[in-house]
């Protein structure tokens, strides 16, 4: 049977899904993070699926989501997106510390996905930690820099008061640097990434995370297995229910499956 438990790791609000036989022993984990303006509770498919595989699943609460949001307009939230996205990454390296000082993790088994905002999240979070042994981003961007930028140009198109000047914006960019992937594709080291995207995504367009994938394949020569990219032609902004089952897969393969190494 399948647990579901409500936790906090350090004000961080958590959800906690395993094998009610395998909660007292160290399993494989994995992190599952949620987009924007969803929460953590709208991705229990996916870790109820991991879980009966035998894997530990958290998913954490984003801050200004579910049980962490305040009354903020949709667009005050916006503007701290990124904020969002690089608090999220530093509290994952938090839940991950609770979960092995307290013995319930193999440490060398370790995964990272997320949709959209948490996509984005997975990706970044590449650039920081040596302890994620494989990453999913379900329709998630590497291009940290770029797409803020976009996002401030799609504001001003539509009318949108920008509450940043031109320096303080450029100073933005410059902080999202270290965590943009795009950049520092070499912190990868060939660990197994996956990517899930819809061609029809208005949100994450779907042409720059593929073509960043383009420029992967060369450094994925001795080990094109550990990448892949599952194009889905008539999607948008929704995972298909492949996208989940290649999801599940992929981390069955890369973290348990010990012919895999």
């Amino acid at each position: 049977m399948v647990i579901i438990e409500n936790q906090v790791v350090q004000s961080i609000p958590v959800l906690h899904v395993v094998k009610e036989n395998l909660k007292g022993t160290k399993t494989p984990f994995i992190m599952f993070v949620h987009g924007f303006e969803s929460a953590k509770e709208h991705n229990l498919h996916y870790a109820y699926l991991l879980a009966e595989k035998g894997f530990r699943v958290v998913l954490p609460e984003a801050n200004y989501h579910g049980e962490r949001e305040e009354n903020l307009s949709q667009s005050d939230r916006m503007f701290r997106f990124w904020n969002v996205i690089i608090q999220t990454i530093h509290e994952l390296n938090i839940i991950k510390n609770h979960f092995v000082e307290s013995e319930q993790v193999d440490d060398k088994n370790i995964g990272v996905v997320g949709t959209s905002m948490g996509g984005i999240v997975t990706l970044g979070a590449l650039t920081q930690y040596d302890w994620i042994k494989a990453a999913i981003s379900l329709m998630g961007s590497p291009h940290y820099a770029d797409f803020a930028k976009a996002q401030i140009n799609h504001f001003r198109s539509t009318g949108v008061n920008i509450p940043f000047t031109d320096d303080e914006l450029e100073a933005q960019y410059k902080d999202l640097e270290p965590y943009d992937l795009s950049k520092n594709a070499h912190k990868l080291k060939n660990r197994p990434l996956m990517f899930w995207h819809g061609k029809r995504d208005q949100m994450v367009p779907y042409e720059p995370t593929f073509n960043f994938y383009k420029k992967l394949k060369n450094m994925y020569t001795d080990n094109p297995d550990k990448l892949f990219f599952l194009t889905d032609e008539k999607a948008g902004h929704k995972v298909s229910r492949e996208g989940l089952l290649k999801t599940v897969e992929w981390f069955e393969k890369w973290l348990i499956n010990k012919d895999v190494r």
